[in-house]
């Protein structure tokens, strides 16, 4: 048996990481020889019945698909004891035998930040983690997340923008999953990385899912939740986080906003507020430190925007009109309709309604359900 195919199987081992592997690969001179150890030899060194059990019934055969998905350009499959392994992925406690990497693995050991949150998110939702995404990817992080509609897909996107992106995925690299996202995951592949821990051909179990969230933490310094219900995956990722000592950072909302209410929870139990880019930089600055004169990469630089302005991320807005300022006052942070804005203001409704238009087209608000208008979280200029 080869080196590879070793690896391939004892990466479908149940049960099996890198911190219980470590100690049998110390026994073994490699991969090779563990997989084709006697069960004696191997229960000498350590190794549980399960596996023992598991490895006797293995074969090269069930690692056919693998050997011929790692055959086409650009799939890899990057092992534990590998120098492209990212280094702080191999610092949690199950930390995953290996990674099927679609795209180019060297993003692995970039500095990188996970964002997470709702599969549902309100507009203004989706366009914060949008913004976010696209600053802090221009300022030299990549952005890791899940790849699941909502949250996920703005922060990929933004990323995509402006810089680089990571997805976890859930299942099998073969399989695109959701296939809402099969136009991303492939983007992804071309300009970022697609990670799995999982072998070729496995589906979309929900038992995945959970797994999946821990290596999104795992790989990234810190997490940023960005909209969440109180009883979400996101805030099984941001609890990860948390037990691997990663920062994790939380953006207030409403508290009208249901999807508030998860990050709300977690800024009480001591997560860092978010209101602007800096305040995950100010955490960040002294970790990502040590990525520097490897990647040459400036965490936290400001970019400037067309007009030669600083671009901040985290309020909406330029510099406008006194009566369009007064509106945009006027609309606070709640949806609200040209009835309610009229009464706010003390304008006539058909100049409410015409200034309405030009903030919406000018990026300021978004509409909402039931005639409303809300602000737009995109970029705010100071």
């Amino acid at each position: 048996m080869d080196e590879l195919t070793a690896w391939l199987l004892l990466a479908r081992a149940p049960g099996l990481h890198m911190r219980n592997l470590a100690p049998l690969l110390q026994t073994f001179s490699s991969a090779a020889a563990l997989a084709a150890a006697a069960p004696s030899t191997l229960s000498a060194a350590g190794a549980t019945t399960k596996l023992i059990d598991w490895l006797r019934a293995a074969s090269p055969d069930d690692v056919a698909a693998d050997l011929d998905w790692l055959s086409h350009d650009n799939h890899h499959f990057v092992t534990s004891i590998s120098n492209s392994y990212p280094t702080l992925l191999a610092e949690i406690g199950d930390a995953p035998v290996g990674l099927y990497v679609c795209g180019n693995p060297s993003l692995l050991a970039m500095p990188q930040l996970a964002m997470v949150g709702a599969r549902n998110p309100t507009p203004p939702g989706f366009e914060m983690a949008h913004s976010f995404a696209t600053h802090l990817a221009r300022c030299g992080l990549t952005i890791t997340s899940g790849l699941a509609i909502g949250i996920d897909t703005a922060s990929h996107r933004g990323a995509l923008s402006a810089g680089t992106t990571v997805a976890v995925c859930g299942t099998g690299l073969d399989i695109r999953y959701p296939h809402h996202n099969a136009a991303l995951a492939d983007q992804i592949a071309t300009a970022g990385a697609l990670v799995s821990e999982f072998p070729i051909g496995t589906p979309p179990l929900k038992s995945n899912f959970p797994r999946r969230n821990r290596i999104i933490s795992g790989l990234s310094l810190g997490t940023l939740v960005v909209e969440a219900a109180v009883q979400s995956g996101s805030l099984i990722t941001a609890r990860l986080a948390a037990e691997q000592g990663r920062e994790v950072f939380a953006i207030p909302g409403s508290i009208h906003n249901p999807m508030a209410r998860g990050c709300h929870s977690l800024i009480r139990q001591g997560a860092k507020l978010v209101e602007t880019a800096d305040d995950i930089f100010d955490e960040l600055r002294a970790l990502v430190a040590m990525f520097n004169g490897a990647s040459n990469v400036a965490i936290g630089t400001q970019y400037s925007d067309a007009r030669g302005n600083p671009e901040i991320s985290a309020t909406s807005g330029m510099r406008l009109d006194k009566e369009y300022e007064i509106l945009l006052d006027a609309l606070g942070f709640e949806p609200a309709g040209v009835d309610l804005l009229v009464v706010r203001t003390g304008l006539r409704a058909d100049e409410v309604a015409s200034m309405l238009l030009i903030l919406e087209l000018e990026g300021h608000i978004s509409p909402y359900p039931g005639g409303l208008y809300v602000r737009a979280h995109a970029k705010a200029v100071k």
